[in-house]
Order: structure tokens, then sequence, then C-alpha cells
């Protein structure tokens, strides 16, 4: 194993060939001021399997594996990992100890991701067009439901002055420990895997506290070892279970207040689902036998309509399904047929033991029936109203479900007068942060502007952290200080919103990592909503016709629809 890049590789092909370059620039810095020795990129299948890990899958399946993983040496006192940000990638100790502990304590500290409220609160929620659009956005060290989230406090563990700074190379992971505790971990165990997979923020520091090797697993080959191994597969939902499940439960707006006790029975009784795109999960017709809870990901619900199907909802994070069938009865079985849409994570919580929660909490009976109401309404209305159902289906493949602020045009008002991207450049030094053109929705244009999503993938992967929740709330920002311009954000993220932009400037010699020096500097930039502007986005606010908005929610949208209609 050494530093240097593989020479005897074999052809790995285009998609490989992109991966390997997305991830090149997060372990690109060796030597002292990283903590990382050494990295070997695209080990072969014989030496992936001499790991315990890999040992029982044959050659050809190791060969598929072997782009997305990595072994590194670390050394010891180096700080691998930072909480409280987002990964995809797991990590296997194959020598040495980590220890993982607590950096932030107190009423600040937060686990949870951020929830659809208007959708999980498990009770009926109108919206109101005029109050609820082109909002100001949410005060950067508060949620959307005023919970104050912690703010990000990286630590440097890479060198470089250069005017901009030590740059922090970050990673996460998910652990249960109590606030200010620690565990030293050792060969044999994985970590990493739970918030690669579900796309939780993470919640632990993780630090060699000795040289080590590790293997670093990414997403796809996580995916497809899961798949392939139920070995694998009941090893990550033991540790799941063990160390965040009761957590991400209590965290559950379904769950609120349920004693913690309870939840550590409840999680050891339900059933963990993990779904590939386009896996169903529930056929309309079929029989109903549980609740499903969304811990991550989509799921489009549709139902027969003559000799078609039609789309009557979708499911986010902490939304259920299940709650018409086992609570109303009398419904011939499954209403709706589920399908994921991308990849999807699932709790099973089957009705023996869903009965057993309503008896001890009538509380969460009290919500679910809340959600019965509005199911069953959205569900007509989606009926009724095939073009409700075309957008539905709209939204999900653009992935419009997944914004918090979205930037609308109404071209029926709008003279192309460009005034909004002009506010923009004006407010940020120069250079718009968006681009007026985009997909068309009836008589509303997408503007190429940044969703703030839910779940925002250009998090995943960033070498330093340079991207991230503004304190956390939903605005999604960019620090430039710290941008090395590796460009992983803007190739993550799936509506092209990211762009990079030349700075006239080079690297200076002491830059780490050392790749850079000397070579053209690049920054990212992306929408940022005005954060720090109590007046709002400014292509709002400077726009001479109110033809420009900022929607929160599918309903906003579809209300704006309506709106030009008639």
């Amino acid at each position: 194993m050494n530093g240097e890049p593989r020479s005897e590789m074999p052809d790995m092909g285009r998609t490989s060939i992109r991966r390997s370059e997305q991830y090149r620039d997060r372990w690109s810095s060796f030597g002292i001021r990283t903590g990382i020795e050494s990295l070997s990129e695209r080990p072969s299948a014989a030496e992936l399997a001499r790991f315990e890990i890999f040992a029982e899958y044959d050659e050809r399946f190791l060969e598929k594996l072997s782009p997305d993983i990595s072994v590194g040496r670390w050394q010891k006192g180096a700080v691998l990992f930072e909480e409280g940000t987002y990964i995809d990638i797991a990590f296997y100790l194959v020598e040495g100890t980590v220890e993982v502990f607590n950096k932030l304590t107190g009423p600040g500290r937060v686990r949870q991701p951020i929830f659809d409220l208007q959708r999980t609160s498990f009770q009926s929620a109108g919206s109101d067009l005029s109050g609820s659009m082109n909002r100001p956005p949410i005060p950067s060290d508060a949620s959307g439901d005023g919970t104050i989230l912690a703010r990000r406090s990286p630590t440097a563990v890479g060198g470089g002055t250069g005017g901009v700074g030590g740059i922090t190379f970050l990673a996460n992971m998910d652990f249960n420990l109590p606030a200010g505790g620690s565990r030293i971990l050792s060969a044999g165990d994985v970590f990493g895997e739970i918030g690669a997979m579900s796309g939780w923020p993470q919640s632990v520091t993780a630090r060699a506290a000795s040289d080590c090797t590790l293997l670093q697993i990414r997403l796809p080959a996580l995916r497809t070892l899961r798949k392939r191994s139920p070995a694998f597969k009941e090893r990550l939902d033991a540790v799941y279970r063990a160390q965040s499940l009761t957590e991400q439960l209590e965290a559950t707006p379904l769950f609120a207040g349920c004693d913690r006790a309870f939840l550590d029975i409840l999680k050891e009784v339900v059933d963990l689902v993990s779904l590939s795109p386009d896996e169903v999960v529930t056929r309309e017709g079929e029989p109903a036998d549980a609740l499903y809870l969304v811990r991550s990901g989509f799921v489009k619900l549709s139902q027969r309509v003559g000799e078609g199907n039609v789309v009557v909802n979708y499911l986010s994070k902490g939304m259920t399904l299940g709650e018409v069938e086992l609570l109303v009865g009398n419904t011939n079985g499954w209403t709706v047929t589920a399908t994921s849409v991308e990849y999807a994570e699932l709790v099973k919580i089957r009705a023996p033991e869903l009965q057993n929660v309503l008896r001890r909490f009538p509380v969460v009976e009290r919500r679910l029936w809340d959600s019965v109401v509005a199911r069953v309404r959205e569900a007509g209305a989606g009926r009724r109203n095939i073009g409700h159902s075309e957008f539905l289906q709209t939204a999900l493949d653009q992935g419009l479900v997944q914004g918090n602020s979205i930037l609308v045009i109404d071209l029926d008002n709008c003279t192309r007068c460009d005034d909004c991207v002009r506010a923009c450049a004006d407010t940020h030094e120069g250079r718009p942060r968006f681009l007026r053109e985009g997909e068309k929705v009836g008589n509303l244009q997408i503007a190429s502007s940044c969703y703030h999503c839910r779940d925002p993938v250009c998090l995943v992967g960033c070498p330093t952290g340079a991207i991230h929740r503004s304190g956390a709330g939903h605005v999604v920002v960019i620090d430039e200080d710290v941008c090395i311009g590796c460009q992983s954000c803007a190739r993550s993220c799936p509506y092209d919103s990211i762009v990079m932009h030349e700075t006239g400037e080079t690297w200076p010699a002491d830059m780490v990592p050392e790749g850079l020096r000397g070579k053209e500097r690049l920054v990212a930039s992306k929408c940022d909503l005005c954060h720090t502007s109590a007046a709002g986005p400014a292509c709002v606010r400077n726009c001479p016709n109110g033809c420009a908005y900022r929607v929160g929610s599918l309903e906003e949208f579809e209300l704006l629809l309506q709106k030009g209609r008639r």
C-alpha cells in the first residue's frame, strides 16, 4: 500500500473513473498536517479478500466493489471526522484504535434531520398563499419549528495559510453517546454506515487513538453489499438498532413525547427495510399488516383509476404508511401501491406491535387519526383531479419534493428584464447565484437556483466542510474562505444549481492539499437566500412585476399554478 495511484489498474470504465475523481480531493492531502500517511485507491480483489469483512465474497463481486473502496493509513491523534455533518462513506477498522466522542453538548445539540413539518405533524394543514410565499428566510440559528440547531464548529486538522486559513477535512458517523461521552473502537469495527445509508446528520467526532489502518467504503459499495449479503445487512441493522434507532424514533414527530424506555423495547421488534429505486413496498389490494415509517428518501403512492394508475400522494422523511388500513379497517387490503423514489429507508412496525404502542400512548393514535383524515382527503383529490396527479409525478421526477425554497417565475407576467439576476449579482460581488432559465410547469418557470433541499446531497463528500447548513435552519451556504474548488458539491447536485467561478488567483506555495499549489483557484457558488439580509432574497425583492416567488412546499407551488389557470 502506498500513496500513489495504482499503475496496474484494469479498465475502470467511465462511471468508475468519475467516482474516483469525485472522491480524490477528500483524501488527497498527505503528511503530518492532515494525519493521513497513505491512501491506496481501488485495491484488487485479492487484496480485498484478505480483509475479514470481504472474506465471503468471490473475486468477480470484489472487482465490482473495488472502485468504491480505498485503504488509508492514519497517524495517532489525527481527527478523522467532525460531528453534525453528512457523509457517504463507512469505515472498517483494520488495525489500531479509534476514539469516538461528543464535542457539542447541551441544549444546542441536535441529531435529527429537518422534517417537512407541514406534512409530518400528523394533522391536516392548509397553505396560505399570501402569507407563506416570499417569506423571509429562517434565522440562521433556528430550524423551521423553532428548534435551535448546533452551529458549525470545525476543528482545523489541515494546514496551509495562503490567505484562506486552515482547511478542515471532514467526515462523520453516527453513534448514540451521552453528552460528553466517548468510546474506543478496535479492529473489526464498522462505523459511519448509519449516516451514509440514511442521510441523517452525524453525532460524534472521531480521532485516531493510535496509528491505524482503515478501509473506506463508499455508498455505492455499501448498497451493493447490503443487497448481496444477508449477513452484512444483518450486521448493519444490528448496529443501527443498538446505536441510533431509539434516538431517531424519539426525534420523529409521530413518537414525540413517548417514553424512551418503551421505544428501547419497540426498536427490537420493528423491521428495517431498505429500498432501491422504483421498488414496490405495498400493492393495492394485497393484505395490509404493518405501519411503515419513512426515515429517509421518498415514497410515491398511486391508485388504480379505470385501467391506469394515478399518483395520489407521496411520503417524505417522518411520514407513515398504513394508518388508513390498520385504523379504519374494512379497506380490502392496501388502498395504495407504494413505490420508492430513488433510495429509501423505512421502519416497519407490524400490527401487533403497533397496537401495543397505541395502548400505551393514546397521543400516537390521535396523531395517526389526523393523518388518516389528511390521507383520505388527499387520495380523493388525486383521483378526482388528474392534473394534480400529473403535477405530483412531475414534482417527484424533478426533485421539487426536496425543496425548502424553490425560485419560480410567473411567465404570464415576466417581461424578461433580468432585474432579478442583476439584483442577485449586485448582492454577491458581481456573481449571480442563479440562472433565470429552467424547466417549465404550466405558466411557471423553475429557475436554475438552489432548492435548499431537505436532504442536501451536495453536503456529502465536501472535503473541507465549506458547504453546510447555515447554523442549520434550511439555508445551505458555501464558505468561500475554506472552499478548495474540488467541484464535489457541483457534481453531486442533481439539479445543476452549483457553478464553479474563477477567482483570478492561484493557490499559494504552502497550500494544503499540496496538489492545489500553483493552480488556478476556483470557488463553488450557489444561492444562499440572502440569508444575512433581513429583507430576504434580492431576486424576489427586486422583481418590478412581482412575478418572482420563493415557494417552500408543493402545496404552495400548486396554488400558484391554480392562480395562473384562473
